[in-house]
């Protein structure tokens, strides 16, 4: 299984790991830690040497609850930050973590080569064109709703069923624009509760049906320090754990915050593979 990004073909038979940026002052976990130019580059240089094959930029909070912000706050915030990584790092592999097209659209004229998206296209209906028009990889992830209200009560009538169809539906949008690389990502905590999450981490395997490359994104998650009755910055353990158990049932890319404990659990999973 490959997916290609600056016309390098990536080989995802061996996990990759993404690094999280969030250029927030209100992420869950690191919210404000990496605003300036100093921390930013001294952030993604701690992951790339560490073994992150892709680094995602954030600059819109999708935490439940989280505030909302303007499309020119989020292009402000995003533009700089990414313009200056590509700089420092021309030959990175940088994907812009945004629901916007307009965003997802300067991100990749400033060098990112791929567009992660929270909504799957549900909030921006211009978002798949900007994709398939630049040729680059998508992360196609489920979600209920918006960051506001996703967690109000989510409902499934059989959860696996419905982001199955929820896939099938969008993969099929996305080939009709000729989109060739997708990515799916089931939205661990967007518009899931702690029922909805074991049960989709206990059957991801179910989600390699379509024969694409499956992100697991849980890093430090509430999924796993409420069940521990601790915080975000306690739960590395707890990542590492539920990393571990995605790595089995067919994740090829982790996106995390800890990217060194995230490239050796990978190590360790290859070598039990191997």
């Amino acid at each position: 299984m490959h997916i290609t990004c600056k016309g390098t073909l990536i080989d995802l038979s061996s996990p990759k790991i993404m690094g999280i940026l969030n250029i927030t002052p209100d992420s869950f976990y690191d919210g404000g830690k990496y605003t300036s130019d100093t921390t930013i580059l001294k952030q993604v240089e701690k992951m790339l040497t560490k073994g992150a094959t892709f680094i995602d930029v954030g600059a819109y909070s999708s935490r439940p609850k989280a505030q909302h912000i303007t499309e020119d706050e989020e292009l402000l915030r995003s533009s700089h930050a990414i313009e200056l990584i590509i700089s420092a790092f021309p030959k990175i592999f940088l994907s812009v973590d945004t629901f916007r097209s307009k965003v997802a659209k300067q991100a990749l004229l400033a060098g990112a080569c791929m567009v992660n998206d929270i909504s799957g296209g549900s909030l921006d209906k211009n978002m798949f064109e900007i994709v398939a028009k630049n040729n680059v990889p998508y992360i196609l992830m489920h979600m209920l709703g918006t960051p506001q209200n996703m967690q109000d009560n989510p409902q499934y009538d059989n959860i696996i069923f419905d982001i199955r169809h929820y896939f099938s539906e969008k993969i099929t949008q996305l080939r009709s624009l000729g989109v060739n690389d997708i990515i799916l990502d089931v939205g661990f905590g967007f518009g899931k509760n702690l029922e909805h999450n074991y049960t989709l981490l206990k059957n991801l395997n179910l989600f390699t049906c379509f024969d694409l490359p499956v992100l697991a994104g849980i890093s430090r998650k509430s999924m796993l320090y409420n069940v521990l009755k601790t915080t975000a910055k306690k739960s590395l353990n707890a990542t590492t754990i539920a990393n571990t158990i995605a790595l089995q049932n067919g994740a090829a890319i982790l996106r995390v915050h800890d990217v060194k404990e995230a490239q050796e659990t990978v190590q360790i999973f290859n070598q039990l593979n191997n």
